[in-house]
Parts: C-alpha cells; structure tokens; sequence
C-alpha cells in the first residue's frame, strides 16, 4: 500500500514551474524590447512606501557595483592584481534589493563573489578596490584580497573562498541573534553550486531544528563554475524546494526586478524577525563573465547568443532605469549623471589603490588571532580559561 506523505504546515503551495521558464531567457522578445516580469510587485507592502529619492538611490548603486567591477576587470587583466577575481556583473539587483533591506540587527555573509553585497552594504570602494591591489589600505588590509572582504562594524562578515563554508557561519550568526535575544536575521548568500555541499544541508538540518533566525539566498545564476545546472544538480522544479526535506518555507524570485526580489526577502525577514524561523529563498539571475577571470573557457560551456540576450534583454540595471523612466521619477540626462559619477568614483578609487603602500612584512603574522594582536593572557600564554 502506498504511503501518502502530507506537507508540513505553514509551507508555501508549491509553485506550477516550467524548467525552461525558470532558468532559460524569458521567450517572444524582439530587439526593441526590454523583457520584464508580469507580475507587479511595486505594489508590494515594502515597496509602495518607496520614495523617488530612495528609487534612484537603487539605481546609483547597482551603477557603483557595475562601474566597480569593470575597473578591476580592465586591472585586473594588466596584471595588476593578484589571487582571484569573481565578478558579479549581472546580479546587481540581487545584493542590491537584499540588502536594501537590512536594519541594525541584521547580518550579511557571503561567498566568493562578494564584491556586490560588500559594496551595498556602505563599504567605500576605496578600501574595496586597495584589497583588490593588495594594499595595506584595503579592508582586509591587503591580505584577503577579492574573495575575502570584511566589515564587522557594517554586519558584513564575508567574503569566503570554500564553496558553501559559509552556510554554517551564516547559521551562527542566526543563532547568537536568538541566543542573545535581537530581533533580526543572517542574510547567507551562495551560488547554485553550494547547495550540493554537505555543509550546506547540515546548516538546514539545524536552522529548522532550531528554529533560527536565517535566510538562505541562492542566487542561481545557472553555472556552477562551467557545469549548467541541469547537470550538476538534482531537482524536481527548483533548488529552493529541497527545503522540503527540512521543513522550511521557500520561495523563488526573480532577480532581474528588484521590486520582486525585496517582495519576497521582506517576507524572508519578517519570517525571521517575527517568528525566528529560517527561509530558502532561490533568486534567478546570471552572471555575464566567467565563474572567475581565470575561467577560460567561459564562452565555450554558453553559447555568446545566449550571453549577449541576457546583456541586451536581461540586464537588471537596464530593466530598472527603464521602470524608473516609466514612472517618471528619472531622466535620461539624471540617469547619465548618476552613471558618470560612479566611473569617476571607480577610477578615483584604483588611483587611491595606485598610491597605497602595500603591508609590511612584519604584519605578516598579524590578523591571525584575535587574542594574540589584543595581547590577552591566553595570547601571550597559550593557556585558555573557561568558567572564570
């Protein structure tokens, strides 16, 4: 006899997805047209109230991460920097609408590609692009380079290099909000390739045990490194829904409408906020160049027609000037300013860069441990003290 299984209560209906809708350029757009969602989530409860001011401030940064990245691609490809680089052209309106979102208790973690969600966040792109050029001016003081950007004093906590090792950091930010009794929640983001990792799943498995405070954000931009993720991973309709498994609300959003991604995080927070419980939340996206710099093989495992319709139809900055444009609270010679003054600021930002000092050697075995540069007794001694 076959055994019916019910779904746990409180979850979202699972949505009607069609895999060619979701993850495949939207159809029936010609080249004069700008491909948008149907659904209107301007309506939304969290974006009815927004002012024009704040609207354009959406706009300004998305240009900022955008004019950031093409300057250190163009360094970057000098041979001016060293490590990686992971750019994060094309999800603009990703860390954008997220974190547009955060208030004082509210935490920010993050992958690899994490030069957006640092720069939303208020980092300065001065100390971003210093670390970039490995300076002792940068945020990690030259010594994470781009994978590894920091800001404690902003609730931005990284910036890390081993696919999905964020995920269970991400879950310990949500656990000391809990344990310390603040209402607020961790924001983890990972690309589509983390969510095969186990560490990934082991952070599920406790969020919902113990009913923490955490939004996972996968922003699904199709490839894990070179592989699409028809081969990589295994799904029914979305990635979001193995969330399933663990009893945990999900949802997924578009994120080329950045109305749509701050609708469905809202409720994401409010969730963690409200009831300290965790969401999946799956945001549709696309990265324009290689999984790094270093991926040389980025036009050969995507077809160039498939990346210049994403470029041309797609893009989240062109989608959202146009809707500003639409509501007429932006115009064409406001939206050139606001894009000149971000190229003025990236290139203000490698001449700042240019003229840092890069570390000295002595600080080599500084920013290890905290408790040896505090000079603390179990710095000095190696001795740990518990219960004192």
């Amino acid at each position: 006899m076959e055994k019916t299984i019910e779904r746990p209560s409180g979850l979202p209906e699972r949505p009607s997805l069609n895999m060619s809708k979701l993850f495949k350029p939207m159809p029936s757009v010609t080249d004069d047209e700008v491909a948008v969602d149907p659904a209107d989530y301007s309506r939304a409860e969290i974006n009815a109230s927004l002012k024009p001011k704040q609207k354009i401030g959406f706009l300004r940064e998305m240009l900022r991460i955008r004019r950031f990245e093409q300057a250190s691609l163009k360094y970057y490809n000098q041979g001016m920097m060293g490590g990686f680089l992971h750019l994060y052209i094309g999800q603009e309106a990703v860390a954008v609408g997220t974190v547009s979102l955060m208030g004082k208790n509210d935490h920010v973690i993050t992958a690899y590609r994490d030069h957006g969600h640092a720069l939303a966040v208020g980092m300065n792109m001065n100390e971003c692009m210093a670390e970039l050029f490995g300076k002792a001016t940068g945020c990690s003081r030259g010594k994470g380079g781009s994978m590894h950007y920091f800001a404690p004093d902003k609730n931005y906590w990284g910036g890390h290099g081993i696919v999905g090792g964020q995920t269970p950091l991400g879950l310990g930010l949500a656990y000391g909000l809990k344990y310390k009794g603040l209402k607020g929640c961790a924001l983890c983001f990972m690309g589509d390739g983390a969510v095969n990792q186990g560490a990934y799943h082991e952070s599920l498995n406790l969020a919902a045990l113990w009913k923490l405070p955490v939004v996972y954000i996968i922003e699904n931009n199709k490839y894990s490194m070179g592989t699409t993720l028809e081969r990589s991973s295994a799904m029914r309709n979305c990635l979001a829904e193995r969330a399933d498994g663990y009893g945990i609300v999900w949802d997924i959003a578009n994120g080329e409408d950045l109305y749509e991604v701050r609708a469905k995080t809202a409720n994401a927070m409010r969730r963690a906020h409200e009831q300290s419980l965790p969401t999946v939340l799956e945001v549709d996206t696309y990265r324009y160049y290689g999984h790094s710099v270093a991926d040389a093989n980025a036009k050969k495992y995507r077809s160039p027609e498939e990346i210049e319709r994403y470029k041309s139809h797609h893009d989240p900055i062109t989608l959202w000037k146009k809707r500003l444009l639409d509501e007429g609270v932006l115009t064409e010679t406001e939206a050139d300013s606001i894009d000149l003054a971000a190229k003025d600021e990236a290139d203000t930002a490698v001449q700042f860069a240019m003229d840092s000092d890069f570390p000295a050697p002595k600080t080599i075995f500084e920013d290890v441990y905290w408790e040896v540069d505090n000079n603390t007794e179990s710095g000095t001694t190696g001795r740990h003290f518990f219960g004192e």
